[in-house]
């Protein structure tokens, strides 16, 4: 079992996403919402993998992505736009295209735990 961390801005579709971790057998360690918080956790949690939102609201998530890769936690993007968004020098990561079904999720984990 591992520890997700998860940021996505649209309650809903956090809930949503959570709800597939547990049923992939893994467990949520914190999730956020605003960039605010998204910046905390990715700088102090502990977890072993993060799904990031590329927006949330207007900010992008590439502040969160940067604290992440100076951690050597690994992570995937979800976006709703494709490639657009996603910062530049994160471009070869992970990435889910919203919405996703499970197995596509399960794949990610995969691919962030090998």
């Amino acid at each position: 079992m591992a520890s997700v961390f998860l940021v996505e801005d649209e309650a809903l579709i956090r809930m949503m996403v959570a709800d597939m971790v547990t049923e992939l057998g893994h467990k949520i360690a914190a999730e956020a919402g605003d960039l605010p918080s998204a910046l905390e956790y990715a700088n102090s949690a502990v977890f072993d993998m993060a799904v990031l939102d590329v927006w949330l609201g207007r900010d992008s998530i590439e502040p969160v992505a940067t604290a992440l890769a100076n951690r050597d936690i690994p992570f995937a993007f979800a976006s709703g736009v494709g490639a657009e968004g996603v910062p530049e020098r994160f471009r070869e990561r992970p990435r889910l295209q919203k919405p996703f079904p499970i197995e596509q999720l399960e794949r990610c984990f995969t691919q962030l735990l090998a």
